[in-house]
């Protein structure tokens, strides 16, 4: 198979907001306790944090982290989660059928993320709770005045706010599923005046309204307009989630499944723009894709009910899995004029890159590959690149393109990435790569991911599926010309 790709600075999609590349977790599962926080644990730290389990954060570069929920903070009262540990209830938790010990809180979570690198992603209750309690969690987190939830802070022993600047309003409100689920009228107006009230309390926070819960939902496009067309001006973000599985063990159709999150995507933007439009609005409401994963290994799978911190979702991703959040990945960079943050659901255990041994190790998946490689080479401006290259079909989508692409050119280090993931389960592909508007650059590195059976799994001391380096594209007359093996995820880089 051969393939042509061309690269120019006038194929500009939009900037790169570093929120693109992170994270969710929730007290679900091992997500929390076991995963991030682990008191006893042989390299956790003072405040009970593992450590091995934030020098793997560090190494993906996750620049933000959503926090508590997902569908546990439609029924949290925040104030079970701060003050003293031996005071804080346990609590069912009705979402995921386990209980909830809230050793684990709020304050917690903001020295956690000091910790790692990263900066929190608040979720307010608007479930079971409302604009009230929301607000008081504002006050709470990032004020200093002299009233009541600041000073709860304060005798707390945090004098300084955490100063959270962006904040979910709930969570998947259209679900049958969600505690206190509501219909897009209600929720519009329970979501404006929450957020209305927490920008009074601090009007530098940024809000992110609720989408519907995937495309596949009843509610899909009734309900972003519905919402969108009552909250429009108090808000800045629409959220969007999406999650791909592979149940038919069907890999090529598998691994074409990004080209329907690319329509989804196109269809929000669309539905934004319409609410804009029928406003007169000069206002552009963004994206926050905060839950994208590959998401089935773990369906149906038991748990004791009223369990604490059970085994639970927890899907160990094979060689294939880490293609299609390659492919997930680098449709989201083809929106980056408009998605300004993305969550990948979750960090650690529950469907996440990274998985410990509650008391022992910890490994990286193999999806923790493609996103370590972007989040730390995928930065500046995201550009379209023209590609030329051979198709297929399924039984579901036509005129599926073999490669998978999306190039980005950081001015200030004088790079270009280009990230490809070649979807054909047999066939090599020899690509020419041309790069106009780019004098002097030349290929400093080539790594890939390829080679393996599309079962393989990592596991405890045996990382398998990893990226390897291979030799640099060659170079004729101006064109490079690389070899990308067949069912392969692909990293190239040239640089002035």
């Amino acid at each position: 198979m051969k393939a042509k790709m061309t690269i120019a600075k006038e194929l500009k999609v939009g900037n790169i907001d570093r929120r693109m590349f992170g994270s969710f977790v929730e007290h679900l599962g091992r997500a929390v306790y076991g995963g991030i926080y682990e008191p006893g644990h042989a390299t956790a730290d003072e405040d009970g944090f593992r450590g091995d389990v934030i020098k793997l954060v560090n190494e993906l570069d996750v620049p933000v982290v959503r926090y508590p929920g997902g569908n546990f903070v439609s029924g949290y009262d925040w104030e079970d989660g701060v003050g003293p540990v031996e005071k804080r209830p346990q609590r069912l938790d009705l979402a995921w059928g386990t209980t909830e010990p809230n050793t684990f809180g709020t304050n917690e979570f903001m020295k956690w993320c000091k910790k790692a690198n990263t900066a929190p992603m608040m979720a307010v209750n608007l479930g079971t709770r409302g604009p009230d309690e929301a607000r008081a969690l504002v006050e709470y987190c990032n004020l200093s005045t002299n009233t009541k939830y600041a000073n709860m802070r304060k005798e707390h022993g945090y004098e300084k706010p955490w100063d959270v600047k962006l904040w979910c309003l709930g969570n998947e409100m259209d679900g049958a599923w969600q505690m206190g689920a509501k219909t897009a009228y209600e929720y519009g107006r329970t979501a404006h005046e929450a957020s209305k009230l927490m920008k009074w309390v601090d009007p530098s926070i940024e809000t992110v309204l609720c989408g519907s819960s995937s495309r596949n939902s009843k509610t899909f496009g009734e309900w972003e307009t519905t919402a969108l067309d009552i909250a429009y001006d108090s808000v800045d973000y629409l959220s969007l989630h999406q999650y791909y599985g592979n149940s038919e063990r069907n890999t090529e159709k598998f691994l074409a499944l990004s080209t329907e999150l690319d329509e989804f995507i196109y269809s929000v933007i669309c539905a934004c723009d319409y609410v804009k439009a029928k406003k007169r609005s000069k206002k552009k409401i963004m994206l926050s894709f905060d839950e994208w994963n590959v998401w089935y290994h773990s369906w149906g799978a038991p748990v004791e009910k009223w369990s604490t911190a059970p085994n639970q979702l927890e899907d160990i991703y094979n060689f294939e899995d880490a293609l299609v959040a390659a492919c997930m990945l680098i449709t989201l960079l083809r929106h980056a004029d408009r998605i300004k943050v993305a969550c990948i659901a979750q960090l650690v255990n529950v469907i996440a890159p990274i998985f410990t041994k509650t008391g022992g190790g910890v490994f990286r998946q193999t999806t923790f590959w493609p996103f370590e490689r972007m989040s730390k080479y995928a930065r500046g401006e995201s550009i379209k690149p023209i590609v030329e290259c051979p198709k297929y079909d399924t039984k579901d989508y036509t005129d599926v393109p073999y490669l998978e692409t999306i190039a980005t050119y950081d001015e200030e280090k004088e790079e270009v990435a280009v990230f490809i993931v070649n979807r054909s389960l047999d066939d090599d592909c020899v690509i020419d790569f041309k790069l106009l508007d780019f004098d002097g650059y030349k290929p400093v590195s080539f790594e890939s991911m390829d080679g393996y059976d599309k079962l393989l799994v990592n596991d405890f001391g045996k990382e398998t599926v990893c990226m390897h380096a291979n030799e640099l594209p060659v170079s004729d007359d101006g064109i490079f010309t690389a070899n990308l093996k067949a069912m392969s995820f692909n990293v190239i880089r040239f640089k002035k």
